[in-house]
């Protein structure tokens, strides 16, 4: 038989196989994409239902599971919580969270304002938010990791007065073996008058990083209060500029009595700059405070001293600083 008496592939015949097994591997994924939307819709009813008792309301308005076909998430109207027992009531916006298909593990979760909250002892309070977004990477006992991130927020009282802003600001939570680790940081925030005794404040910006001891113990108990802890402040940072403000760092712990017991190093950076920002906060102060900050340039553009606090009664160096009220 000669090269051209052989029979041609029959290449229509083998794409239509392959059409037919595409269509029905979408297909298969399609329905089980569905056929887990609807337990996801079905679970959140019933948590939200099994909420709904001994004074507590939780309200997911419309609760729908969307993100075909790569994702799937719950998305709500709107969000709220009230116990009437305890006087808390929280409500916000549009609710809306992912989790990728092929990543099930790695949640994010978007929050829309305005939101109100309201707790006791306190006066409620009307958030905004150009942006409020939270992540968490899914692990046995606890989460691996907890992340919330934010743009543009303000508080303000239930009457529309205005309390604080904030340009940016995020916190991340996660276990470090038996401990937690807790880190934080703000920018541009704008503290009212009204917060500090009429007082004007530049903005100020911040980072923390720190470890609670057994913190994994203290989340499983619920415990509320940090009597009897202990931990490692790595980063206690507060900044009146780009370069000047104060840093705390080293180990801390609390008794039962409720009294700090610390070993701290506290740097201050810029000391003239840090001296003006203060001066313009407390004019009345402000000749004490140059020359205190005066003595402290002369250490050096980031000095660092010191600070010691013994059954709540603090020491800078040499010098008595008074007592730090008993923690609860």
């Amino acid at each position: 038989m000669s090269m051209t008496d052989r029979p041609k592939p029959n290449y229509n015949r083998r794409i239509l196989w392959l059409a037919a097994f595409v269509v029905l591997l979408f297909g298969g994924y399609s329905v089980g994409w569905f056929y887990l939307a609807g337990k996801v819709e079905a679970k959140a009813k019933a948590e939200i239902a099994s909420l709904n008792r001994d004074g507590v309301v939780a309200e997911c308005t419309n609760p729908v599971a969307r993100g075909y076909p790569f994702r799937l998430g719950l998305f709500c109207d709107r969000v709220a919580f009230e116990d009437a027992g305890r006087g808390v009531s929280v409500s916000a916006g549009n609710f809306r969270s992912a989790g990728q298909i092929y990543d099930p593990t790695h949640l994010i979760a978007e929050i829309d304002s305005p939101a109100r909250i309201e707790v006791p002892q306190s006066q409620p309070l009307a958030l905004t938010w150009d942006n409020l977004r939270a992540s968490v990477r899914l692990a046995q006992p606890l989460p691996e990791r907890v992340s919330v991130e934010g743009k543009m927020l303000k508080a303000a009282t239930d009457a529309g007065a205005p309390l604080l802003a904030a340009e940016t600001f995020e916190g991340h939570v996660r276990p470090n073996g038996q401990d937690i680790d807790l880190a934080g940081s703000f920018a541009g925030l704008a503290l009212d008058s009204s917060l500090v005794e009429g007082r004007t404040l530049p903005l100020l910006s911040g980072d923390t990083d720190l470890t609670v001891k057994n913190g994994m113990t203290l989340i499983a108990q619920k415990t509320q209060s940090m009597r009897g802890q202990s931990g490692t402040i790595r980063t206690l940072d507060l900044s009146t500029s780009e370069t000047a403000g104060l840093s705390l760092s080293g180990p801390f712990s609390v008794g039962q009595d409720g009294l700090l017991d610390a070993q701290f190093k506290l740097t201050v950076r810029d000391p003239q700059g840090l001296a003006m920002a203060l001066s313009e906060v407390i004019p009345e102060k402000s000749e004490q405070i140059q020359q205190g900050f005066a003595a402290l340039s002369m250490l050096g553009s980031a000095p660092s001293l010191p600070l010691k606090i013994s059954k709540g009664k603090a020491s800078l160096g040499f010098i008595k600083l008074g007592n730090v009220p008993p923690l609860k």
